[in-house]
């Protein structure tokens, strides 16, 4: 089985940009994907690293749900080397987005390129957690990112996500 059909197996649906996998899990499955800017209609894809593993989105959504969103964007508004660290991945990001497109503007016109982790138009104002550890996983050296999977203890479960499925994760 492929990473795309693995990846819709995690996600409950067909993977609207998938580009490739970005980091795996211990067990060898997706954990994390990289999308492209926009999916074959031209629709924005803002969020360039997507928490495939179900284990970590179920981790990262009771974070959020447990005020984790507004608690991290405090963390940045308090400490400068997390903010820092933010507008380094923030540029990263959109230099990513810039080269995945290839010069291609899609249906908003290239406006979802200049984008922040996640989507965010402020990046100052942290949005979704999932794509911050998204980031992290996939891209080394994000402080913040990192900071936040710290927080996700255990990061991986005893079995895989993937486990009972027939394919190559188990």
């Amino acid at each position: 089985m492929g990473d795309r059909e693995l990846v819709a197996r995690q996600i409950g649906r067909t993977p609207r940009a998938f580009r490739c996998v970005a980091a795996r899990c211990p067990f060898g499955a997706p954990a994390v994907t990289e999308q492209e800017p926009y999916d074959p209609a031209g629709t924005p894809f803002p969020t360039t690293y997507y928490l495939t593993c179900r284990h970590l989105v179920t981790a990262v959504s009771r974070l959020e749900a447990a005020g984790g969103v507004e608690r991290w964007s405090e963390a940045v508004a308090a400490d400068t080397a997390l903010a820092e660290s933010l507008t380094r991945a923030t540029d990263e990001q959109r230099r990513i987005r810039r080269e995945l497109a290839g010069g291609g503007v899609g249906a908003d016109d290239g406006r979802s390129l200049d984008l922040g982790i996640g989507g965010s138009g402020n990046p100052g104002q942290l949005k979704c957690l999932h794509a911050h550890v998204a980031f992290a996983l996939a891209r080394a050296g994000y402080e913040l990112g990192d900071r936040i999977v710290e927080e996700l203890e255990p990061l991986w479960p005893e079995q895989c996500c993937l486990a009972g499925y027939d394919g190559d994760a188990a």
